[in-house]
């Protein structure tokens, strides 16, 4: 591994893949920095180690993983995996500080691509913090990694296809899937009706829906729509879940309770380097401000895949595929005419897998009866337990945003940097002073980006001690 690079790319999952593969194959030296062991991302998680009946458990996209997989082990690639990128420096190139095992390190590059994906969006419903409430992906995770499904009954609760995908394979493994509880409002089916036509041009995803729900029902999984209310009850554990459903409260007991509402950008690293962001009403979340290139406000900066706006495993990758040959463009080693050549079938291929997006994204519109928390005693920063009360009573004593929140009552300020918590903490504030979200903002993102040791920290070497030693040999 060398210390300076011409391409960084921060993610290894379809989206960080693809763009190595084709900036590879233009001759750039290419760097790519994965927190896993194995590529993939979460999508192709642990891909390469499965017998093919897991993989068609998981379905046509998974399988789709292995041939991404095979090429990126192909190509000339630098590979650093189970690393955590803790901060990036915007010079004139840029310093990307990771941390290995228990060690610390940088690498320079004259070119960033972020590529870090998704993460679910922040689900706070009284008793959320219960031992036995997870998250939906995260039971993806297990499931995926070393075969492992919760024990106990499971109930499902949320919105979106990840819900539908994950009560699948929880099916398929076998595992006892007592009732999925979709908070989709009713008025979400009417408002995506004008956007089916388009979306029938991509018939094999609605299709792929369609066979979902009824897998589940096939099995005698109930499925309640239009739910509200949800709550997790439980002493040491969760024991019941409590939701109403056609206006009554009814409850289900259960030792999992598996939440998802919806997947957001990972905008983590493009908020700590300052690239612009915009607010998406429609599924309520921040994406960074990108060209059809994955280019940022920031020169030299690209972001690619769901970081920049939730899309999908397929148009990940093929995003990420247009940023390498950006980076192979804006670094001289081929000429625009020959960027636009080989991007043109790529860009049909992604308007071409565009055309659902309108559609689910109206259809699974996040219910604003689960963004912002009604319970004073909710816990919404998981880190520093502090409650949608201490968050009220700030905002009663004149905090007027995230970050002023954060100063007071350390909302925010856990490990998680506001992962498990900013979405929510904007949503909150919104609501209490009935202003516009995009004009509330967000956390102003530090590092570390993640939990770094003191031990780890006084092992950084720090690059330009490298460099001179270097010059000095």
């Amino acid at each position: 591994m060398k210390i300076h690079y011409d391409l960084v790319i921060i993610g290894a999952g379809p989206a960080g893949l693809a763009a190595a593969i084709a900036a590879a194959k233009h001759r750039l030296s290419v760097l790519i920095i994965g927190e896993q062991q194995d590529p993939g991302g979460q999508i192709y998680r642990n891909i390469e180690n499965v017998d093919s009946d897991q993989v068609n458990n998981q379905g046509p996209e998974y399988s789709r993983g292995r041939s991404l997989i095979k090429a990126f082990r192909q190509a000339k690639v630098d590979y650093l995996y189970d690393a955590t990128v803790w901060h990036v420096q915007v010079e004139t190139t840029f310093i990307v500080s990771y941390i290995l095992d228990n060690d610390a390190g940088q690498v320079r590059s004259n070119r960033l691509i972020i590529a870090t994906g998704a993460r679910e969006r922040p689900f706070a419903i009284p008793g959320w913090t219960l031992p036995g409430v997870m998250a939906a992906t995260a039971a993806e995770i297990l499931l995926k990694s070393n075969n492992i499904i919760p024990e106990g009954d499971i109930v499902l609760a949320g919105s979106g296809p990840l819900l539908l995908l994950v009560a699948n394979h929880l099916i398929s493994a076998g595992a006892p899937v007592r009732a999925v509880l979709d908070s989709t409002p009713f008025s979400n089916y009417l408002v995506s009706l004008k956007h089916l036509p388009n979306a029938l041009r991509s018939f094999a995803y609605l299709y792929e829906g369609i066979q979902m729900i009824q897998k589940i029902r096939k099995h005698g999984i109930q499925i309640y729509n239009n739910v509200k209310k949800i709550e997790a009850l439980g002493g040491n554990s969760v024991e019941n879940v409590r939701f109403q459903h056609s206006g009554r409260i009814q409850e289900i007991k259960t030792s999992t309770l598996l939440l998802h509402n919806g997947l957001v950008p990972d905008t983590q690293m493009s908020f700590l380097i300052n690239c612009d962001h915009e607010w998406y009403e429609i599924q309520r979340y921040w994406r960074p401000v990108v060209d059809k290139w994955g280019n940022t406000s920031i020169d030299g900066v690209g972001v690619a895949g769901d970081a920049a706006g939730i899309s999908g495993g397929v148009a990940a990758e093929i995003s990420g595929y247009l940023a390498g040959i950006e980076a192979a463009f804006s670094l001289k080693m081929i000429s625009d005419e020959e960027r636009d050549s080989i991007a043109k079938p790529l860009q049909k291929q992604l308007d071409r897998d565009a055309h659902i997006r309108p559609f689910l994204d109206h259809l699974f519109k996040p219910s604003a009866d689960l963004l912002v928390p009604r319970d004073t005693q909710t816990i919404v920063c998981r880190c520093e337990e502090v409650t949608l009360q201490q968050i009220t009573t700030a905002l009663q004593s004149g905090a007027l945003n995230p970050n002023q929140l954060k100063a007071q009552i350390r909302c925010g300020m856990g490990p998680c940097q506001g992962r498990m918590c900013g979405l929510t903490v904007s949503e909150i504030i919104a609501d209490y002073r009935k202003m516009n979200i995009a004009d509330v903002g967000y956390f102003r993102i530090r590092p570390p980006l993640k939990p770094i040791t003191m031990e780890q920290l006084s092992k950084l070497q720090l690059l330009g001690q490298l460099e001179n030693a270097n010059d000095i040999c």
